[in-house]
């Protein structure tokens, strides 16, 4: 039954080509636009050089964004009544969760390789293979995350603009995940307890293990990164499971 919902939904979000198109594109054109606007692109930073960090930045934003759309829309399936439907059929609520994040996975992993497919063109290195293997791993799979928190916040509202306040909460957690701009001195510390700074930080930590691009504050430990990216993950997937209940409950 999960397998089959996961074809159906691929299928039917692969017929949205505008959404795909942002989905994939952008991320893309935000790594061409920040790779060029600093200069020292090609300047080495830890196992690889700048570029290489612009990238795997852009690629987990482009791969989170993307997982919190396409779960988002749960929201609008509900209001459609797909959701009242799919309370008919054996499918757990954690299986539709589950169905739904994979979805969303595939998804962010096509748009994370066509930001490194760019990369990988205009410039950006690594010192050894398995930094861009372990790099591009980290980003998909840690972009479940965000799947489980757009399908959270989606349900919760349950309305059209669900989707939009999920996304500008990405906007959000990106700018204090220290994934745009580097951050430094208090809003460092604040940052390192956002949704998005343990998902950045692991996607990069092939390249800078745990350094920070300022070269400047303390260094962030693998076991920090990783705790801060679980603890979100229990309270998203909460979320998520919640939502769900609440909505087949009422229908």
């Amino acid at each position: 039954m999960n397998a089959t919902y996961v074809r159906i939904e691929l299928f039917r979000q692969s017929r949205d080509i505008g959404n795909i198109m942002f989905m994939v594109f952008m991320p893309v054109v935000m790594y061409v636009l920040f790779g060029n606007m600093f200069g020292g692109g090609g300047a080495d930073a830890g196992n690889g050089n700048v570029k290489f960090y612009i990238m795997a930045s852009m690629a987990a934003y482009g791969a989170a964004v993307a997982t919190t759309s396409i779960a988002g829309t749960a929201a609008t399936e509900s209001m459609l009544g797909w959701g009242r439907q799919i309370a008919l059929t054996p499918m757990k609520p954690a299986g539709f969760v589950a169905s739904k994040v994979s979805v969303a996975m595939i998804v962010a992993a096509v748009s994370a390789a066509a930001v490194y497919i760019i990369g990988i063109a205009t410039g950006a290195q690594a010192d050894a293979p398995w930094v861009w293997w372990s790099s591009y791993l980290i980003i998909v799979l840690g972009a479940g995350i965000f799947a489980l928190y757009g399908m959270g916040v989606g349900l919760s509202f349950k309305s059209e603009t669900a989707i939009g306040v999920a996304s500008s909460g990405m906007v959000f957690f990106a700018f204090f995940g220290n994934v745009f701009l580097p951050l430094s001195g208090t809003l460092l510390e604040i940052a390192r307890f956002t949704p998005m700074y343990g998902y950045a930080g692991l996607a990069r930590y092939p390249l800078m293990e745990g350094a920070m691009a300022n070269g400047r504050d303390s260094t962030d430990s693998l076991w920090m990164l990783v705790a801060n990216l679980v603890a979100w993950t229990l309270i998203f997937a909460g979320l998520a499971l919640w939502a769900v209940r609440r909505t087949r409950a009422r229908q």
